[in-house]
């Protein structure tokens, strides 16, 4: 199975320490070049630019070439990249949470997920507890609507 992830799931999954999963879940990810260089960025926490320093065997991260598109052009860089990264290699699954990202994705016939879905199959597959998971999120200023997370542990 082909992965490719953007910036943000990845910035909140190591946030909460729950960055495991992906590996768990897919065994490899892969990320654009540009991905990673916003996970390096100055203003990104410590523990981000840490992990990236020394990214697990399990990321790949690769370089993308950016081609001019108006509609790819006005989503934030890891976004584009993220999707043009998953169009180059046929990913089965790409990572975004950007709604506007989605939206992109999904009309260029891509299968998306995002981390609320990841962290539902997560707990699907017991390597989590939603509940507290959702809890974590909140504390590192992750928002989505209360009646979501409500309606997603309803559902596990």
């Amino acid at each position: 199975m082909i992965v490719v992830s953007d910036t943000s799931p990845i910035c909140y999954l190591l946030l909460i320490d729950h960055i495991r999963v992906l590996q768990e879940l897919y065994h490899v990810v892969i990320i654009a070049q540009t991905v990673a260089d916003e996970l390096n960025a100055p203003e990104s926490p410590s523990v981000i630019r840490d992990w990236i320093a020394k990214p697990p065997d399990w990321l790949q991260i690769q370089p993308v070439e950016t081609l001019q598109n108006v509609e790819i052009e006005k989503l934030d860089p890891g976004e584009r990249d993220a999707i043009l990264l998953a169009e180059k290699l046929k990913a089965d699954l790409v990572i975004l949470d950007d709604k506007a990202a989605r939206r992109v994705a999904l009309e260029r016939g891509l299968t998306i997920i995002g981390l609320l879905g990841i962290l539902k199959d997560a707990a699907k597959s017991d390597l989590l507890d939603l509940r507290t998971v959702f809890d974590d999120l909140r504390e590192v200023g992750f928002w989505v609507a209360p009646s979501l997370l409500e309606q997603l542990l309803k559902e596990e």
